[in-house]
């Protein structure tokens, strides 16, 4: 129950940073393009190396690393986590593994994005 509580507190306030900061940066760039929103998933990427990193060291515990990588950075971003599942199958020599990975969250997501959007036009 410890674990799933940790998660939450730091999803709560990844998603609550996300938003926060995302907008802000919007705001200040008066762009269309979502330069909020890459910021956020750059970021994460980059706190999920760190905490992976100390964790690989021995410098994080189990429960503090599942509150930064599966709560607060889950929250912050998911992307973080792609970006960290795809370093560690090419790491272990899994690129074949890896490429698909990218190719399928990538275009699949998207498709099944446009799709959620096509259902909703004809049901809605």
């Amino acid at each position: 129950m410890k674990i799933i509580l940790l998660i939450g507190i730091g999803s709560f306030i990844g998603g609550v940073s996300r938003y926060l900061l995302s907008q802000l940066v919007q705001q200040k760039t008066l762009s269309t393009f979502p330069y909020g929103t890459l910021l956020v998933n750059i970021l994460g990427c980059l706190f999920i190396g760190i905490v992976f990193g100390l964790a690989a060291k021995g410098n994080m515990s189990q429960e503090m690393k599942l509150f930064f990588a599966t709560g607060l950075l889950g929250g912050f971003t998911t992307f973080s986590a792609f970006s960290n599942e795809t370093i560690t199958l090419f790491n272990t020599g899994h690129s074949t593994q890896a490429a698909l990975y990218v190719f399928a969250s990538v275009v699949i997501g998207l498709g099944a994005t446009v799709l959620g959007l096509m259902v909703t036009r004809f049901i809605l």
